[in-house]
């Protein structure tokens, strides 16, 4: 068994626009493990501030298969270790979440399971996955909140100076509840507050990472005087993270790609659970391979983000579906991935 790659550089449909930067697509590789007959995927997803590359996730993938790896492993439910790989090569904390993503993947399929299951979720516990809408003009802002009408909860990115007027043009379009996202924009720590009492009236649930990862105080402050849950992003890339921020942040949001796939992530999650803290599962801009691997733990978390296939132009695979604004997890084997009819041959099962 060899792990196969392909460059495949992920579109979006609108610019994404935050506080800090924009951009039109995003690096992306996936890679393929064939076994048996059974074929899985995985993805890495790459934003810039995650400071990696396709050139260095072909380097990795590239020393994977010659360390042979996956033909010292034991194919047992659940129970592959990554930790040859960290040891002998480093941390790709992308290219870890699409090792473990096509592993998983595959396990699902030799046992006839869904990765749901293999994790523990319910699907009977999914939260709704709320839509983000990037930073944008009054026109595209109106076209964004039709194009996510499936979804019960929107996501606003903020972090502006003309943050209340945004909100102002999503209300006048909208009356969905609101979760927001500052991206480290807000700067004074007592304006943010005022400014989170009066999203509260704006019946926004959620504040996502007010100021910068590096001013913990800053948040630290805003979390204590907020009415509203306040949840680390950028402030939280990994396990090691989630033990420093108790008491500075409400919660976090994990993500695959930060944190290196779904076992990290569990233990994430079992961490921030025994810290009182509440968690959300989010996502990057992501076709449905990594989005569905994320859905599989998100029964287990308080509030969910994983709208990144619906914001691409060019995903390989079927959207998951959408249920009363909830990702319905598949009965299927692995992750219940459908390659899309004219997608490229390296996606065919």
């Amino acid at each position: 068994m060899k792990l196969e790659f392909l460059f495949y550089p992920i579109q979006l449909k609108h610019t994404f626009r935050i506080a800090n930067y924009a951009r039109n697509e995003t690096p992306c590789v996936f890679i393929k493990l064939r076994y048996n007959g059974f074929t899985s995927f995985g993805e890495a997803a790459l934003p810039p501030y995650l400071k990696v590359t396709p050139e260095s996730c072909e380097k990795y993938f590239k020393a994977v298969n010659q360390l042979n790896y996956f033909n010292n492993l034991s194919l047992e439910v659940g129970e592959f270790d990554l930790s040859p790989i960290k040891e002998n090569i480093g941390i790709n904390t992308p290219a870890l979440a699409a090792i473990e993503t096509a592993l998983f993947d595959l396990i699902g399929k030799i046992y006839n399971k869904p990765v749901w299951e293999i994790v523990g979720s319910d699907s009977e516990k999914m939260p709704v996955t709320s839509c983000t809408i990037g930073i944008d003009s009054e026109e595209i802002l109106k076209l964004k909140i039709e194009e996510a009408k499936d979804f019960k909860v929107l996501k606003i990115k903020l972090g502006t100076k003309n943050d209340k007027n945004i909100i102002e043009i999503i209300r006048r379009n909208t009356d969905k509840p609101l979760y927001v996202d500052a991206n480290q924009g807000w700067t004074d720590k007592n304006e943010a507050v005022d400014f989170i009492h009066w999203l509260k009236s704006q019946n926004v649930l959620m504040i996502e990472q007010p100021m910068s990862k590096s001013n913990l105080e800053g948040n630290a402050y805003i979390t204590q005087n907020s009415p509203l849950p306040v949840i680390a992003d950028e402030s939280c890339q990994n396990l090691n993270d989630v033990y420093d921020l108790r008491g500075a942040f409400h919660g976090i949001n994990i993500k695959l790609m930060k944190c290196g796939g779904i076992n990290e992530a569990q233990k994430m999650i079992a961490l921030a659970r025994k810290q009182k803290m509440k968690v959300m599962m989010g996502c990057m801009t992501e076709s449905s391979c990594a989005i569905n691997a994320a859905s599989a733990l998100a029964p287990q978390c308080d509030f969910v983000d994983l709208d990144g296939a619906w914001l691409i132009a060019n995903n390989p695979f079927e959207l998951p579906q959408l249920e009363e604004g909830k990702i319905l997890l598949k009965k299927e084997s692995g992750f219940g991935l459908v390659p899309k009819p004219d997608s490229d041959i390296f996606f065919s099962l």
